[in-house]
């Protein structure tokens, strides 16, 4: 459905709005008017729903729409009650100055003094190559960055790509080096005889297509996971960005760059931005580790204190709603009451 069609499904999404607020009217109002006639003002409305929803706004009443206006109010409160518990594991965490990455709304929030001050759009992994949950520092930036194939996305991705066209190398500007870290000549390698392991490291070099763009930002962690860069810009406009191998793209990433450098001793902007002109692979490590939060909060409060809802991307609410609505146990064979469940942070966040 869309502005301009008349169709009787029109008057429940109309009714459903109206429920919620973002259609203007009631009863007797403009709005009820309206009947069965896909307007303008009903558009709009449509439009306010999707965004709030974290959808395509683009006021077309899809199957991705109809969905989400069908989510039972008890579910909705269920996500609320789980964003809650979530931050409540993390909270004390937090500190002052805090990076807080929602994996669900793919987005990045800068926090100082515990108010976001800053807010991007980001790229997760993909439901197969989920991004973990897990607190950090970050220690270093490096912009122009080399990029290590990791062994995973050698495994399943780039060797597959070589046996099929030697000439990936070169079209992705990656090098080869032996385990001694000498330059290897790709030429004299037999790429079919290797299966699952290659006893060689390829690297790609910093470069406009290089695929961790202009900086990185390493946080210490058992996953590999930090965040970066990307050339592939596009990809931000998607509603739902599940795109990466477990990292954490970042739209705006010199931006972020900037700030997190902001009160680095004896470092400007500008000598950012002749680091990244230069092309050349530099490294600047932090005077001061800043926190880093990967989280996954299915409902979170925008800017203006509206409420927010995601698609559960990685099917992860059912069982921390199981053990929040579950009994509570002080640790004693068979001790239970009901009250608020303890729940086993470590188990559920990874």
């Amino acid at each position: 459905m869309r502005k301009g069609d008349r169709d009787p499904r029109v008057v429940g999404v109309r009714e459903r709005l109206l429920v919620t607020g973002e259609l203007a009217g009631g009863p007797t109002g403009p709005a009820d008017q309206a009947g069965d006639f896909f307007d303008a003002e009903l558009e709009s409305a449509v439009k306010a729903f999707q965004e709030l929803n974290e959808l395509d706004a683009d006021g077309v009443v899809g199957k991705h729409t109809i969905a989400a206006m069908n989510v039972p109010a008890n579910t909705r409160v269920d996500q609320l009650r789980l964003s809650l518990e979530r931050l409540r594991w993390v909270a004390q965490d937090a500190g002052e100055e805090f990076i807080a990455v929602n994996i669900a709304g793919f987005r990045l929030s800068f926090f100082r003094n515990r108010h976001s001050v800053w807010t991007t759009r980001v790229m997760v992994g993909t439901t197969y190559r989920q991004t973990p949950l897990f607190r950090s520092d970050i220690k270093y930036l490096e912009f122009n960055p080399t990029c290590t194939i990791p062994p995973t996305i050698l495994r399943e991705d780039t060797l597959p790509a070589l046996k099929k066209d030697p000439a990936y190398l070169t079209a992705k500007n990656l090098s080869v080096t032996d385990a001694a870290g000498r330059k290897v000549d790709p030429a004299g390698i037999d790429w079919t005889a290797y299966r699952k392991t290659v006893p060689f490291t390829l690297r790609q070099g910093p470069g406009p297509n290089n695929a961790l763009g202009k900086v990185k930002f390493i946080f210490p962690n058992p996953y590999f996971v930090f965040m970066h860069d990307t050339p592939h810009k596009g990809l931000f406009d998607r509603p739902e960005r599940t795109f990466s191998s477990g990292c954490i793209r970042v739209e705006n990433a010199l931006e972020l760059a900037e700030m997190v450098l902001q009160d680095q001793p004896g470092f400007s902007s500008k000598d950012m931005q002749e680091m990244v002109q230069s092309g050349k692979t530099r490294r600047v490590v932090l005077h001061k580790p800043l926190p880093v939060l990967i989280l996954y909060l299915t409902a979170a409060l925008d800017d203006s204190g509206k409420a927010r809802f995601y698609r559960d991307i990685y099917q992860r609410d059912a069982a921390v709603l199981q053990a929040l609505d579950g009994p509570v146990t002080d640790g004693s064979p068979g001790a239970a009451r009901n009250a608020t469940p303890s729940i086993d942070t470590g188990q559920l966040l990874h």
